[in-house]
């Protein structure tokens, strides 16, 4: 199924560190919504899974698509035993999942997380703070597992798009000392 937000284009941040991302590794996409990520990476020869509790896009040539609760249930304990080489996470947030997904990085893959953060209440949805990082809450995430490369966190876009974001580039690697 496509909707009209199919063709937007990938995060900047998200195709900014996507390219150093091995095209023989498998990417997930997680809460994939539209699919703009899970279709950036599939353009660039990658294997991609995507899930979400309600997809908006198809399955194509190198992209699975995955309906799936990712706050409950048995697909979830199944996609619960798998390593990737790079998980995207793009405007979702149920930190219960942020061990599982930093710890889903497979080595030499990458964590790409980017998403709402505490602030944000005064510009937009969400505000429900249940639904907005805390400052630093992706450091901690990574912090022992993974090697951060990038990190930011503040007020991002103008006018009506102002958001406040909170966002993560992070390599499991061997050879660079983890925070």
């Amino acid at each position: 199924m496509q909707s009209g937000h199919a063709d937007s284009p990938p995060s900047p941040w998200i195709a900014r560190f996507g390219r150093r991302v091995d095209r023989a590794q498998t990417v997930l996409d997680l809460a994939c919504g539209t699919g703009r990520h899970a279709r950036f990476f599939a353009a660039r020869g990658h294997t991609v899974l995507a899930v979400d509790r309600d997809p908006q896009l198809d399955a194509a040539p190198g992209l699975e698509v995955l309906t799936a609760d990712l706050e409950s249930g048995p697909l979830l304990d199944t996609l619960m035993r798998r390593k990737f080489g790079c998980v995207v996470v793009a405007n979702y947030l149920h930190r219960p999942l942020l061990p599982w997904i930093a710890g889903a990085v497979e080595a030499g893959g990458w964590l790409l997380y980017e998403t709402f953060a505490e602030g944000n209440e005064r510009y937009g949805h969400p505000r429900n703070p249940n639904f907005l990082l805390k400052p630093g809450e992706l450091l901690g995430a990574a912090r022992g597992e993974l090697t951060v490369v990038a990190y930011e966190h503040g007020l991002v876009g103008e006018g009506s798009s102002r958001a406040v974001i909170q966002r993560i580039a992070a390599q499991r690697t061997e050879d660079v000392p983890l925070l």
